[in-house]
């Protein structure tokens, strides 16, 4: 069945049958996209905290990744 026939097969159903079937098929394409973590699917604060721990040493020893820190206090200029 094509895109299309989908499409207007739906279009014959009433509208509470119809919003059921869009909410069930977003519910299970978040769930697909989170289990495959694809990009493009939502990064969760899981994932960032992971990164950012995997990145902490070299954050507190290597001192060239943090020498535009010291910037910070500086006025920005237009």
């Amino acid at each position: 069945m094509t895109n299309l026939e989908i499409l207007e097969q739906l279009k014959m159903l009433p509208t509470a049958e119809r919003l059921k079937i869009v909410e069930s098929t977003v519910h299970e394409l978040r769930e697909e996209l989170e289990d495959a973590q694809l990009p493009g699917a939502q990064v969760t604060g899981g994932r960032l905290a992971q990164a950012a721990q995997a990145l902490l040493d070299d954050y507190t020893t290597d001192s060239e990744l943090t020498a535009f820190t010291s910037l910070d206090s500086e006025p920005l200029h237009a």
